[in-house]
């Protein structure tokens, strides 16, 4: 049970210093970015998803496809179904183009799922940092689980739509 405690407290003190993290520049609302993610096994110390995500241009008709992964590492107990996860996404620029969103992104996440389940993540990274993705992120699926991890998510591009 302490472990389970102490887990839980790296999580909250990483979510706390990810959002408190001074930003370097002004930010602007570039658009969305939606994933649709596989089913996962949480394995008590991770899991490892692959996502197929479209990020949806602020403006604009223009869509771009990333192909992606996220890895957890914590508590992670359980299994879910396929699932969506939705960000909000920032940038120093509104000149988001093909590749932009390519990157590696850290964080915090946390999910519970007892049938339908909801999470949480808190993911900064991308292109030379130049990329935010929304502070809380939220996450939909369905399943019996319990997580409270460390997560890293890399995106690679898989074309314009």
């Amino acid at each position: 049970m302490q472990t389970i405690r102490l887990l839980g407290a790296l999580c909250v003190s990483a979510l706390i210093s990810v959002v408190a993290t001074p930003a370097q520049g002004e930010m602007f609302r570039a658009g969305r970015l939606l994933c649709s993610s596989s089913p996962r096994i949480g394995l008590l110390v991770g899991s490892t998803q692959s996502l197929r995500c479209v990020f949806y241009r602020r403006g604009s008709s223009q869509r771009y496809i990333y192909a992606g992964r996220i890895r957890r590492v914590g508590l992670d107990l359980g299994v879910t179904g396929s699932g969506v996860l939705s960000w909000a996404v920032f940038a120093k620029n509104s000149r988001i183009g093909p590749g932009t969103m390519r990157g590696s992104y850290v964080g915090a996440s946390g999910n519970v799922a007892l049938g339908p389940g909801f999470g949480a993540n808190v993911l900064i990274g991308g292109s030379r940092r130049s990329v935010v993705l929304q502070p809380l992120s939220t996450e939909r699926a369905i399943g019996v689980n319990l997580a409270a991890t460390v997560t890293h998510l890399t995106l690679g591009e898989r074309g314009r739509r």
